[in-house]
């Protein structure tokens, strides 16, 4: 089987380095719905070594900031599943109260119509915020 996040998958890239990367991704009635992708194949967190779970929860928590600081979101859902795609990422999701599915999880049955929360320019917005976030204190 091949993996789909072995490779850069589909998305907007706002940040690489050589370990992960973080994507906005398309996901219908979700702007500013990102993946953290870890790059190396493994399956969970404890696959990786102490200083690489450092640095992919940094970058989860790097990106739930800036998803705050742009969207200012009513929550934040954090979700690792790897159920379907055995592959380790992070989905970093911004929810409102007027979303589809709140408050239950976006994998639900909808609620309503969702209100549209979509922004101009959100991925140079994001990818602005990415930058200004300092590193979490457990990796500086």
């Amino acid at each position: 089987m091949t993996c789909p996040l072995c490779t850069l998958p589909a998305g907007e890239l706002l940040y690489e380095d050589t370990r992960l990367w973080v994507l906005l991704v398309e996901e219908a009635g979700y702007p500013g719905f990102c993946r953290v992708i870890w790059k190396q194949h493994v399956r969970e967190m404890s696959d990786l070594a102490p200083a690489d779970c450092a640095h992919v929860f940094d970058w989860v928590l790097r990106t739930e900031k800036a998803i705050r600081a742009v969207m200012q979101p009513d929550k934040i859902n954090l979700a690792s599943l790897g159920n379907v795609v055995p592959h380790l990422h992070w989905h970093v999701i911004p929810r409102f109260a007027d979303d589809a599915h709140f408050p239950s999880p976006i994998w639900a049955s909808p609620q309503r119509q969702g209100a549209e929360h979509g922004q101009p320019d959100l991925a140079a917005s994001l990818r602005a915020a990415l930058q200004n976030q300092p590193l979490a204190a457990a990796v500086q």
